[in-house]
């Protein structure tokens, strides 16, 4: 039998060389000084080899337990050889290794930060919880569990987007044999609702004329002053504004426009943003202060970063506004609202907006971009905009000519 200390006084030598222990249960020292724990057994008339690990990771006593649980599964019936390879793959079928599976396959679509929310939500809310077990045998209530430690604090939102991404995983490993049904999907009624909170706007044509009487009477950075003239005119998401880059522009033609890059949008895809005149024209003004390259709207103290979305929101409350009144997003409320109200086609508003298409038939149509006729409303939208800063009236809205 082996002992500890004659283990360790163990040397290489030219060849491989076995030390017995008992029970079949030997170690292999190689010419390179390893010390390999194997068993050997006869199984099915035929003779086979068991691995255990090396020493001193695997002490001794270890060794013994890992000899001690094979021959057990040997006098059941046991293969132990073909246990190990199904407990490997049991191990590889894990919901962590599928979920780390899943988001390297996915990485490139996401915009950095939402790839680190999505990180987060699989490394720290899941995969502590349901990482080690098999993906095919994690139900419902299971699931559901987590999630209700998650709803618990309150965080209903985070509740909703980690369902969500769990069920992509569970998706994920049923399109590739690893599991037969997505337990996320039973779960439907199980939660507390979200309650959507809409972002503060003003929708009252008089309000809004107000609102841009206050930015035309801003006093700040010429940039900060610019953004916010833009931001009614452009109502594209406030990240997509502060990140503008002067490249981005074609203001010289006859068709002014603005092409931001399909790795700056929510949806991933080109998105073409006619300009009015008006928005040409205060673009045309800034390109002397802050171009002609560069961030349209860089940052107050790093001109190599963008404006931050904290500069605009305290220009907000500058001017009086509260965040139940108006936030920064509020201007595509704003827009969506009225242009909506007078009648404009949703397709052309949805599209300027850069909504995602749920309509197969009426994405396809849209892939046209309808430039001409959004060029024709943003023009059009502009000049409303002026009217309504102009008084304190309703005036209709002239749509078309």
């Amino acid at each position: 039998m082996l002992t500890e200390s004659t283990i360790r006084a163990l040397k290489p030598a030219d060849k491989p060389y076995k030390r017995f222990d008992e029970k079949a249960l030997y170690l292999l020292v190689t010419p390179a000084g390893s010390k390999l724990w194997r068993m050997q057994y006869r199984y099915g008339g035929r003779e086979k080899l068991l691995s255990f690990g090396a020493y001193p990771e695997v002490s001794l006593r270890r060794a013994r337990e890992k000899r001690d649980e094979a021959r057990r599964q040997l006098a059941d019936g046991v293969d132990p050889s073909a246990m190990k390879r199904a407990e490997k793959v049991a191990q590889a079928d894990t919901f962590a290794a599928l979920a780390v599976e899943w988001l390297d396959m996915q990485r490139k679509k996401y915009k950095p930060k939402t790839l680190k929310k999505v990180e987060w939500i699989l490394k720290d809310l899941l995969i502590p919880h349901l990482g080690s077990m098999p993906i095919r045998k994690i139900t419902a209530p299971e699931l559901l569990a987590v999630l209700k430690r998650l709803e618990s604090r309150g965080i209903h939102e985070t509740v909703r987007k980690t369902r969500q991404l769990a069920g992509q995983v569970f998706r994920y490993a049923i399109a590739t044999g690893r599991a037969e049904r997505d337990p996320a999907a039973d779960l439907k009624g199980a939660l507390a609702p979200v309650v959507v909170k809409n972002h503060a706007a003003i929708t009252d044509p008089v309000k809004v004329g107000e609102l841009l009487r206050a930015i035309d009477g801003y006093s700040g950075h010429p940039a900060t002053q610019a953004a916010f003239k833009l931001a009614p005119l452009l109502f594209v998401r406030p990240g997509e504004l502060r990140a503008a880059r002067w490249e981005e522009f074609s203001l010289d033609g006859k068709e002014p426009e603005w092409r931001i890059p399909a790795e700056r949008m929510k949806m991933g895809e080109l998105h073409i943003v006619p300009l009015a005149s008006q928005a040409a024209a205060i673009l045309t003004e800034l390109r002397e202060i802050t171009g002609p390259d560069g961030y349209v709207f860089p940052g107050l103290t790093n001109s190599n970063r963008p404006m931050s979305e904290n500069a605009l929101t305290a220009g907000l409350r500058r001017m009086g506004y509260t965040s139940e009144q108006m936030t920064w997003h509020g201007f595509r409320t704003i827009a969506s609202t009225l242009l909506n109200e007078q009648g404009w086609h949703p397709d052309l508003i949805e599209l300027q907006l850069a909504h995602a298409e749920r309509n197969s038939v009426r994405a396809a149509y849209n892939k046209a971009q309808r430039l001409t006729e959004r060029r024709k409303m943003m023009q059009v939208w502009a000049d409303h905009l002026d009217e309504l800063k102009a008084t304190c009236n309703v005036l209709p809205f002239k749509r078309s000519a």
